[in-house]
């Protein structure tokens, strides 16, 4: 151990040293007395290691000291004559002068040593703190790398993801327009060899008709997941009371998931007003609520929760695409099966799914994810295996004053026909599309005119003296459909327009939003779906 380092505590307590200096001159002396026959005239040198000492534990106070009392003592009890406090003789002054300077220079030198070793302990406490301090900032920047490893890793899987994204909406937008042509015809076709059948055919051939509708409907279902899922529907955004949508659908979801399922409603009060698309929030509701059912095969309990909610700057830069600020929160709760952590991270990629083949396509929650981004929301998913899974759905706060959307009207059972006195002017580019089309309306009891291209179109209006409504498809050569209405609204105010299209490519919708006032009737359309919207729009 270090012998100086040990010694402290004594340093540190001055009247330690001055005590400890006594006892050591005294032992010195009690020493010269016992060696006196052995020793001889040497009077002074078994005092000097009380001096060292001295100096050593109690630095240069309890030294000088020691010097001082280690002179008197040697010169009045072993310098002849003994008990004479001075020296007589000049030889007797030399002896005690020089052991006086000698016991001075130990003092000296063991002052500088200690005063050396204060330093060092000084130097060695502000190394450490220097080490504790770097070892701290050390810390500081692992934490703070790992941090921006993490984020690193988070933004190349949204980079990842809106990359799958941007492939999978390349790919809806390059086959939905044809894709959606074909299904149009398909639909159209079936539904006008439905109106014509006479009851006395061969029995299987209805069947057989409304077999293939179901197929073309399950088709067009598929190619408007796929829209949904890359952000490329139309939506109507409405201000929507979340209570009032929860509330009225109470009963659809008591039909839908069974009675085996016990369904509970949480309606907070005073809760904000939202803005979304009302019909794209009721499917989305309802897929949430029926993968909910499939997760309880054996009966259990589902709870719908409204509250208001926000999310802090913290919690955005740890979730993908999502702006702090204020959301009316819609969560749904399942005592199911759960899912595992792998399932939580892949539960919204299209065509993924844990359901057995022929039991999901695997585009149901990922339509849902699709259309709450598409409104600017957030969807969390939270679930623990065997426990259950809660879905949290996300809205913009709505902060305007608007009227509540309301529930529509039934649809009609029976389709609303016409006289002939209307006319359509109907402009496709795909022929059996608009052979289809030009069928259907007439079948209504429309009168139609039609059109391949937009030229042909405006030649139409020039030669015809009253239009009730221009029926355009978006995607035409040379102009589209937008181009093509604003240039006959000039020529005729009052003609009504209606769009179609199966891909829009942001003609009459910007940034997921239908453009305000404009109609629009996707394709593919059923015949029904098609005189109930010019119904609508002629009123």
């Amino acid at each position: 151990m270090n012998l100086l380092l040990a010694t402290d505590p004594i340093r540190l307590r001055p009247w330690l040293g001055y005590a400890t200096a006594v006892v050591l001159v005294t032992v010195s002396l009690v020493c010269r007395a016992w060696l006196g026959l052995y020793v001889g005239g040497i009077n002074f040198l078994l005092f000097y290691p009380a001096i060292l000492l001295a100096s050593l534990l109690g630095r240069w106070g309890p030294g000088v000291l020691a010097t001082a009392l280690s002179a008197f003592l040697a010169q009045y009890f072993f310098v002849d004559p003994v008990y004479s406090v001075l020296p007589e003789t000049t030889d007797q002054w030399a002896a005690l002068i020089g052991f006086l300077c000698n016991g001075l220079i130990i003092v000296a030198l063991m002052e500088r040593v200690t005063a050396a070793h204060a330093q060092q302990m000084v130097l060695q406490k502000q190394l450490e703190d220097a080490a504790k301090t770097l070892e701290s900032k050390v810390e500081r920047r692992t934490a703070q790398l790992r941090s921006e490893m993490d984020e690193r890793v988070a933004a190349q899987e949204k980079v990842r993801q809106l990359q799958k994204m941007e492939s999978i909406g390349q790919l809806t937008g390059g086959v939905a327009h044809d894709f959606n042509n074909m299904l149009a015809i398909i639909i159209g076709s079936l539904d006008m060899a439905t109106r014509r059948l006479t009851g006395s055919e061969d029995p299987r051939l209805a069947k057989s008709i409304q077999n293939a509708k179901e197929g073309a409907q399950r088709a067009a279902t598929l190619t408007a997941r796929l829209l949904a899922f890359s952000r490329q529907q139309p939506l109507k955004p409405e201000t929507v009371d979340g209570n009032k949508l929860v509330g009225g659908m109470s009963e659809l979801l008591r039909r839908t998931i069974g009675e085996h399922i016990q369904i509970e409603t949480v309606l907070a009060g005073g809760l904000w007003k939202a803005h979304a698309d009302i019909g794209q929030l009721e499917n989305a509701i309802i897929n949430l609520c029926i993968n909910a059912r499939d997760a309880m095969p054996g009966g259990g309990k589902l709870t719908i929760e409204t509250a208001n909610a926000e999310l802090d700057d913290r919690y955005a830069r740890l979730h993908d695409e999502v702006k702090p600020g204020q959301y009316v929160m819609l969560s749904i709760t399942d005592t199911g099966t759960g899912m595992s952590k792998e399932v939580i991270e892949r539960a919204f990629d299209p065509f993924y799914t844990t359901k057995g083949a022929g039991k999901g396509t695997g585009l149901g929650l990922s339509q849902v994810y699709g259309y709450i981004k598409q409104t600017g929301g957030h969807i969390k998913i939270y679930s623990e295996i065997d426990r259950g899974t809660t879905v949290k759905i996300y809205l913009p706060r709505h902060h305007g004053e608007a009227d509540v959307a309301a529930p529509g009207d039934a649809l009609e059972t029976a389709l609303p026909l016409v006289d002939g006195t209307r006319i359509v002017l109907v402009v496709e580019d795909e022929e059996q599309v608009r052979h289809m089309t030009v069928d259907a309306l007439r079948e209504l009891g429309y009168t139609v005119v039609q059109a391949s291209t937009p030229k042909e179109a405006l030649q139409q209006i020039e030669l015809l003296p009253h239009i009730d409504l221009l029926f355009t498809d978006i995607v035409l050569p040379e102009t589209n459909g937008r181009q093509l209405a604003d240039i006959v609204r000039q020529k005729r105010p009052d003609v009504k327009v209606l769009f179609t299209t199966g891909y829009t490519r942001n003609a009459i919708v910007h940034n997921g939003v239908l453009d305000h006032g404009v109609n629009l009737l996707p394709k593919p359309f059923t015949i029904d779906q098609l005189a109930l919207k010019l119904k609508d729009v002629l009123g």
